[in-house]
């Protein structure tokens, strides 16, 4: 396959960015994105040029650090697909490819493709653990939980903190990672203690950084697990119950 290649560049924050084209001749149609980046890459520094900055770790779809906007989609065209899964035959030979980073304002650029996603980790630290004594481990079996609840706990672990959510989102909004987040440990009997402090904690520091929610869907349909929006609906709730019930305190003392 024989592509061009459009993709921002950007030496730094504080630096002025611009598309540059490349083009990305010779490519196998089972290659992976990131693969076809390689190959651009080792051709730009054998010719003694700046290769291009781009974000990977696992590429096994688990790890998210590998997104990107392709051609105005995150991730790119193929749904439920991390940029590390999505393979060159889902692009026609002689296609024009736009390659950018996420765009938000919670996600400063670092350089050409690589985000600054530090705000989601602190939404984790935020709340996103629980308290356990210590000890031994308990055997898993020993705490009951009703099987739609697990699979619905599992559901919502399996968000990768890639962002794309954000920046699918035209408010750049994270309800999306931050529900999922709060929802993989509300659900489980292991996360009931902190439950009302938790959604609190990450909702607030969430909305530091990030939109507000509008319903667009944006997010559920750009994201790579395909994480359902309901789980916004189940945080917003929380989050008003846990309102309450602080006021409610306040009001007893």
């Amino acid at each position: 396959m024989d592509l061009t290649l459009r993709v921002w560049r950007q030496a730094g924050p504080d630096r002025p960015g611009a598309f540059e084209e490349y083009q990305a001749t010779g490519i196998s149609e089972d290659a992976s994105f990131l693969e076809m980046l390689d190959v651009v890459n080792d051709r730009l520094t054998l010719e003694g040029r700046e290769p291009i900055a781009f974000e990977h770790d696992c590429r096994e779809g688990i790890c998210g650090c590998c997104g990107v906007m392709i051609n105005g989609h995150p991730h790119g065209p193929q749904k439920g697909t991390a940029t590390c899964q999505l393979h060159m035959r889902k692009f026609v030979d002689g296609a024009h490819i736009t390659i950018e980073p996420w765009r938000a304002t919670g996600f400063p650029i670092i350089k050409d493709l690589v985000v600054d996603r530090s705000a989601l980790d602190r939404i984790i630290s935020a709340g996103g653990y629980i308290g356990a004594d210590v000890g031994g481990a308990p055997d898993a079996n020993l705490t009951p939980i009703p099987k739609d609840v697990a699979e619905a706990a599992m559901d919502a672990a399996a968000c990768i903190g890639c962002g794309a959510c954000v920046a699918a989102c035209p408010n750049s909004a994270a309800q999306l990672f931050t529900a999922a987040k709060v929802a993989h440990l509300n659900l489980l009997p292991q996360g009931q203690p902190e439950r009302w402090s938790r959604v609190t904690a990450m909702v607030d520091e969430m909305e530091r950084f990030f939109g507000s929610c509008t319903n667009h869907g944006e997010c559920e349909d750009a994201c790579p697990k395909s994480i359902s929006i309901d789980f916004i609906a189940l945080m917003n709730r929380d989050y008003v119950r846990a309102k309450w019930r602080d006021r409610a305190m306040v009001a007893r003392r």
